[in-house]
């Protein structure tokens, strides 16, 4: 079986390594659909979100949540967790559509098999409410924009028309 390992290293490329030749161990010897397989995916693809490799994120998040899925079930933690993990994702490539579908399913899924005050299901509607909250400024925004649009029309038209 496999030992715990600790990687400690000076860079994020050196770990995403080393987290990549571990997989691939993992993969042969336990199997793509192994609890410890995913878990080791979920890391990579965690350091990956880290060092902004974004889409190759998306691809490590997409597969793990398709792994958990099968073998733990739709309702489980970890299986929650990784959408939720893929809402980060989207919400830090600012696609505040997707983030919002991915959040409002982990929400769905922790709250009705875990409890509304659990650390996963708070996390969550945190994640949403930040969502929330940057429309809510991106809505502000838009308006005070349209509307000094408007004023710089009126005044460049007076000006215009004085000339």
């Amino acid at each position: 079986m496999f030992k715990l390992i600790s990687i400690t290293c000076s860079t994020n490329d050196v770990v995403i390594e080393k987290l990549r030749d571990l997989l691939k161990r993992m993969e042969r010897a336990l199997g793509e659909e192994n609890v410890v397989t995913l878990d080791t995916l979920n890391q990579l693809d965690g350091v990956l979100k880290e060092n902004e490799e974004y889409g190759e994120a998306i691809k490590v998040h997409e597969r793990c949540l398709v792994g958990r899925m099968k073998v733990l079930g739709e309702d489980h933690q970890d299986t929650l967790d990784s959408l939720n993990n893929l809402g980060v994702v989207y919400d830090d490539l600012k696609n505040y559509e997707k983030d919002l579908e991915y959040y409002e399913r982990a929400l769905k899924g922790f709250e009705e098999t875990l409890r509304k005050n659990h650390p996963s299901t708070l996390d969550t509607v945190m994640n949403i409410a930040i969502v929330a909250r940057f429309r809510r400024k991106m809505g502000k925004l838009r308006s005070f924009i349209r509307e000094r649009s408007r004023d710089t029309r009126r005044s460049l038209g007076k000006i215009i028309k004085t000339r």
